[in-house]
């Protein structure tokens, strides 16, 4: 099968301009493209938004019995972080979703289809400042990944960290997101057979080079997923989108690693397992200012599947005999649609340590 289509994509130009500011048009918007806006406003702000609901709720007392037992039990009976969440397709089908991921637009080119009689770990990358093309086609069914890959679960995983937000965790296991951890990892790739994992290879060290035209993908040493899938003989299946980095803005500073200011943001990332990279994107009432992501087209182009024999226990020797393969299969797809996806890019992908 040809995985491009044609008619998907007819221009991946990025349209924010960035040498002045640019005020909005309210006048003239169309009433959907305010709705795709306001869905990613709303995702955006969705942490400081369910904190501040669970805190207005507890300045009423006759809620605090239900505040006492709801508190109870996210923080120390729920095991669903652990456990594949609590995914429920109708909240992945809404379509707030669906305005979310046309916003930029996104969406999912498929390379092979994956058969459902085996579990899967899902390698995304780059990571981006925040990741919104895992968010969108494996937390949600905005691209059509159900439809794509039927009687596969997904999984996307995250940190452990968000889930200590009240409300905010609930929205994520509804969505079937899930902690990041070995044993999450394992809990899930055990209950058998279409079963998957996605997880951000590159993590917080590779959003803080995550700029426009590039690709600097944090791997080389990244080996912990590979194990886990032979350790389960879940194939693995390198995921490679196509403008993720470029919907943020990142200051970029002069021999990064040198100062001050990388020091801290790595300072940083030690102490709370993320980082806070130096970006921008747009705004509410500018085009090119803001938090928001701008519209830029992200395409998460799904590779082809490399097999895993289980072994509970692999050698350092195949584990990195799999790497080699995973990074071949990764590779492939960023040569077959660089040109297609990527045509403004500034360099070649690079893996780096």
């Amino acid at each position: 099968m040809d995985p491009t289509p044609a008619t998907m994509m007819t221009n991946v130009k990025s349209t924010h301009p960035k040498f002045q500011i640019q005020a909005v048009d309210f006048l003239h918007i169309p009433r959907h493209r305010r709705l795709q806006t306001l869905a990613v406003t709303i995702w955006g702000f969705m942490v400081p938004i369910c904190t501040g609901t669970f805190f207005m709720l507890c300045s009423f007392p006759v809620l605090w019995p239900l505040i006492i037992i709801y508190s109870l039990w996210a923080y120390t009976y729920d095991m669903s972080p652990r456990t594949g969440g609590r995914p429920k397709a109708w909240f992945r089908n809404l379509a707030f979703w669906r305005r979310f991921a046309e916003y930029y637009p996104q969406h999912l080119v498929k390379c092979q289809d994956l058969p459902a009689d085996r579990p899967y770990v899902f390698g995304y990358h780059p990571h981006g400042i925040i990741g919104m093309g895992a968010f969108a086609t494996f937390a949600t069914e905005s691209t059509g990944f159900s439809k794509a890959y039927p009687g596969i679960r997904p999984h996307l995983l995250t940190l452990t960290t968000n889930f200590h937000i009240p409300i905010y965790r609930d929205i994520l296991l509804a969505l079937g997101v899930c902690s990041v951890s070995k044993k999450s990892c394992s809990n899930i790739l055990s209950q058998g057979p279409g079963s998957s994992i996605t997880i951000v290879v590159g993590g917080a060290a590779e959003s803080l080079s995550a700029h426009p035209g590039t690709a600097d993908l944090t791997l080389l040493k990244r080996l912990g997923f590979i194990k886990i899938a032979i350790q389960h003989g879940a194939d693995l299946v390198p995921v490679f989108a196509f403008g993720e980095n470029d919907v943020f803005e990142q200051r970029k500073l002069k021999n990064d690693k040198g100062t001050t200011i990388y020091k801290l943001q790595k300072g940083f990332q030690a102490l709370f397992g993320f980082t806070l990279p130096l970006f921008h994107g747009r705004g509410l009432f500018t085009y090119n200012f803001g938090l928001l992501p701008f519209r830029h087209p992200i395409i998460s182009v799904i590779g082809r599947p490399i097999h895993v024999t289980k072994n509970p226990q692999p050698t350092k020797n195949e584990v990195e005999a799999i790497q080699r393969l995973y990074i071949e299969e990764l590779m492939r797809v960023w040569n077959t649609y660089k040109d297609v996806y990527a045509p403004e890019r500034t360099r070649e992908l690079v893996l780096v340590a």
